[in-house]
């Protein structure tokens, strides 16, 4: 009951929700532009519950990992828009204008990107944000603001005019800033002081255990917080950083990963989201909203690699048609959807064999088959 209530349940409702925002942004843009859908189905495999509506077969499917929708005349040479008569002809996707049928691929990974905002946004709205206050617990010796004359118990209050009311924006303006004066002005009980810091330059470590260069002056946050509330129109624009950030650092975490700085035996795949959602589900549901607008950036991201098969791929053909001026043959088609095909199961075993590696039962199976084989 516990692992149904703490890890069954959180995985099939973040990956439902994210996979239904998916498909339903190819559904409506799709409608939108005219062109019938025939299928609307979450999961794969035989039915598990459907109804027809209208033109639109809506499902649920066995298997719970992916979504489509279909398309009348989706795919080039596609039987059911052969023969048919002017009206339906006119509903095909094959038959609407390349932007047309761009926007309506491009709209899954959109729809993800608008899920991710309207999460943030929510979370902003309804419990604020807790942030770090600028107040300094301690101060190095020798460094620019103990020479400066900076003191443990100082608040900052603005760098170079700017108002400062979190130490992560303190940090923000002085890591890149090394060698350059910047005038700091904090507040030390009732009084306001300003002073000119030059920070230095120093070599840390980031995120992915590279030596970059940085810029300190010598102190250290007193660890004090504090709970800021937003309204909806700056909820909205904090979301939209939010997003923003989650998007540049899920394209970073890609480039690692082909420049080797990040292993492939890290990444993870639909065994991981389940664990990491059981595992703040049992902390709290309300973790889960964070959790999975993070889970609908990174799936909009990488639904737009250039990878045939994926919404990228798909792009990429159309972006080609209307440089051409003609779609490219289905045989050219059907070979990159092949290959696209071929890459994307090729990375599945490995995310498959890398999540059930985390897992200490199979952990023991692959170490005794490693003692067997090697």
């Amino acid at each position: 009951m516990n692992f149904f209530l703490y890890y069954t349940l959180p995985f099939v409702i973040v990956l439902g929700i994210l996979i239904f925002f998916h498909e339903l942004g190819h559904f409506l843009v799709a409608k939108y532009c005219g062109v019938k859908v025939l299928k609307f189905a979450l999961g794969f495999g035989p039915k598990l519950v459907g109804k027809k509506i209208g033109d639109t077969e809506y499902s649920i499917r066995y298997f719970p990992l992916g979504g489509f929708v279909k398309m009348l005349g989706e795919e080039a040479g596609d039987e059911t828009s052969k023969n048919l008569p002017p009206e339906e002809a006119k509903r095909s996707f094959e038959n609407q204008s390349v932007f047309k049928r761009t926007a309506i691929v491009a709209a899954g990974p959109i729809f993800n990107l608008l899920l991710a905002l309207f999460l943030f946004s929510g979370l902003f709205i309804i419990s604020g944000q807790r942030v770090i206050i600028p107040e300094i617990g301690q101060i190095t010796e020798g460094l620019p603001a103990h020479k400066a004359g900076l003191q443990k118990g100082d608040v900052v209050v603005s760098i170079g005019g700017k108002a400062i009311e979190t130490w992560s924006e303190m940090k923000d303006i002085v890591q890149p800033s090394a060698g350059k004066p910047l005038k700091i002005t904090i507040q030390r009980g009732d009084k306001f002081i300003t002073h000119t810091i030059v920070p230095e330059t120093t070599t840390v470590k980031n995120m992915f255990g590279q030596e970059v260069s940085s810029a300190l002056i010598g102190i250290v946050s007193s660890g004090k917080v504090k709970k800021i509330h937003f309204g909806p129109l700056e909820a909205t624009k904090k979301a939209t950083i939010e997003t923003w950030k989650w998007i540049k650092l899920t394209c970073l975490v890609v480039v690692k990963l082909f420049q080797g700085v990040i292993p492939l035996k890290d990444v993870g795949g639909p065994i991981l989201i389940g664990q990491m959602a059981g595992k703040l589900a049992q902390d709290s549901f309300g973790n889960l909203i964070p959790f999975m607008a993070i889970i609908s950036v990174n799936l909009a991201v990488l639904n737009l690699f250039p990878i045939p098969i994926l919404d990228g791929g798909l792009i990429i053909f159309l972006l080609f048609e209307l440089l051409l001026g003609k779609p490219l043959s289905p045989k050219k088609r059907e070979l990159a959807m092949k290959v696209g095909l071929f890459l994307l199961v090729f990375l599945m075993i490995i995310i498959t064999f890398n999540d059930l590696n985390r897992i200490k039962i199979f952990q023991n199976l692959f170490q005794s088959l490693g003692k067997i084989f090697g």
